[in-house]
């Protein structure tokens, strides 16, 4: 009777196993399929998550951020705008003209949009939603949507929050020219202790840091002249769940190119 009771428990086990790695797939590729959903409904904006992508991982990597934290950073900062992807904010951010008021709160409103979407997702990323939803708030606790402040904040919305004010400035968006890598250090800077977590911007303009954010920032310009926007060159060693996305060029051959897993 005791045998078949454990016989009955291995059996359980194993298909409640098989149940979850067919949940972790299919999530897997739902990001997949979001990710291109995005590049296709706004190019622009695509190829931004990607970039801010990269950025994330060189400042994770430089925190020491472990295996699955710096997968969890990858999603956050590749989904961070997808409550953008709307047709009402898509019109508001691409128009060259000034935002109405009515315009901008509607834009304010993206984090909590991407945390829903991305909510039946949190069994698989738990660290998903929470991180779209805090990448805007700040240090200093007068971001949105929630006001948090300092480590009240999340680690891995605070490495994003970094990542991506960098590529706004040093690439440029539909509302603001591209001020080149320089120039976005200097933000984040100012920033330190107002807008950004102090160690995080300290960790940042570290010069072998830096560095690897301006290799970043120039191969992106050797994509646009040369014509590529190749995929596919690298993958992490990850344990499921964490997806190995296909976005990153085979150009890329920044720090995180070759890395042993953790």
């Amino acid at each position: 009777m005791r045998t078949r009771l454990f016989f009955g428990s291995l059996v359980l086990l194993g298909l409640e196993h098989a149940r979850r790695k067919s949940g972790e797939r299919l999530a897997a590729a739902s990001l997949e399929t979001l990710l291109n959903a995005i590049e296709a409904t706004d190019h622009e904006t695509g190829q931004h998550l990607r970039r801010v992508a990269r950025y994330a991982l060189i400042l994770g990597d430089a925190a020491d951020l472990g295996q699955h934290d710096l997968c969890a950073v990858e999603r956050i900062a590749l989904f961070h705008d997808i409550g953008k992807i709307h047709e009402a904010l898509i019109d508001a951010v691409n128009d060259g003209a000034g935002l109405t008021p009515d315009e901008r709160r509607a834009i304010l409103t993206h984090p909590r949009r991407g945390a829903k979407v991305l909510a039946p997702l949190a069994p698989f990323y738990p660290e998903l939603p929470e991180g779209v939803l805090s990448h805007h708030e700040r240090w200093d606790g007068t971001g949105y949507p929630r006001r948090l402040k300092g480590r009240r904040i999340p680690l891995l919305a605070r490495v994003t929050s970094i990542a991506d004010s960098f590529d706004v400035v040093a690439n440029g968006r539909h509302y603001r020219r591209a001020g080149g890598a320089e120039a976005a250090a200097m933000e984040i800077a100012r920033g330190r202790g107002t807008q950004f977590d102090p160690d995080l911007v300290d960790l940042m303009l570290q010069p072998p840091v830096l560095e690897q954010f301006a290799v970043a920032h120039q191969s992106h310009y050797r994509r646009l002249v040369t014509g590529g926007d190749r995929r596919n060159v690298r993958h992490r060693e990850t344990a499921v769940p964490d997806v190995r996305f296909r976005w990153r060029s085979n150009l890329d051959s920044g720090p995180l190119a070759g890395a042993p897993s953790r």
